[in-house]
């Protein structure tokens, strides 16, 4: 074993961001080929309606992935909030395993509890309620019966009104919520908090009722490379450009 771990979020792919694509499969090939598992919090895609969406671009990221197990690495996927909708078929092509949120596991002697993010910001009510809408069984079958182009119609209008809703929203609402944190982190018996969807990556220390532990967010990919290697020294961040 090599003995690290490899964490990444908020990626966003989409086919009109080839230069991040580009990226992503670079990243894939010269750091992941090494690393015992790659763990994606998230967001990997900028959008997903649905796995019978074979598009040629989705192909290429599923290829990427799909040839890390042929070096022993594990990949695993957390849902975001763009690509809820990943299902059994593209974990099967990616040969992927997929990862509750939150989920605890024990790394290189130490705890690390991973969410997505998105259920700690409890200030953001309008978009919890989205959220568990669209997680729901009955939203998801009926979005799922639409015809392909239909569901690419309703993804984009939402993306748009997204937007939209996030110019008329504080920064603050849109960051976790302190107290869900500590809440979160005293419930669970961890050393590290790792997470994303905020894009706001940093370091910090949350002082709980026994303990001090850390909380890492991780980066977005919009302009460079993100990620967290994790290690028997812990966890750090590290760069790809």
């Amino acid at each position: 074993m090599n003995q690290y771990s490899l964490f990444i979020s908020d990626l966003h792919l989409d086919p009109d961001r080839t230069n991040i694509v580009d990226l992503f499969c670079q990243f894939c090939q010269s750091h992941c080929q090494q690393a015992d598992a790659l763990y994606i919090l998230g967001d990997l895609f900028e959008v997903w309606v649905g796995d019978d969406n074979e598009s040629a671009f989705n192909q290429v990221i599923i290829k990427q992935l799909e040839q890390l197990s042929y070096h022993n690495t594990d990949v695993y996927i957390m849902h975001g909030n763009r690509d809820f909708l990943l299902g059994s078929e593209f974990a099967k092509q990616a040969k992927c395993t997929y990862l509750e949120d939150p989920s605890l596991k024990n790394l290189y002697g130490k705890s690390y509890l991973m969410m997505h993010g998105d259920t700690l910001c409890t200030q953001d009510t309008e978009y919890q309620k989205f959220r568990e809408l669209v997680r729901s069984n009955e939203w998801q079958a009926d979005f799922l019966s639409k015809p392909l182009t239909e569901r690419k119609k309703i993804a984009a209008d939402l993306r748009q009104k997204s937007k939209l809703e996030t110019l008329n929203k504080s920064e603050m609402i849109m960051d976790v919520d302190q107290t869900t944190v500590h809440t979160v982190m005293n419930q669970q018996p961890c050393d590290y908090l790792i997470h994303g969807h905020t894009h706001r990556k940093a370091k910090h220390q949350v002082k709980l009722t026994a303990a001090t532990k850390q909380r890492f967010v991780l980066g977005d990919w919009y302009e460079s490379g993100s990620c967290i290697k994790v290690s028997v020294q812990g966890p750090e961040f590290a760069l790809f450009e």
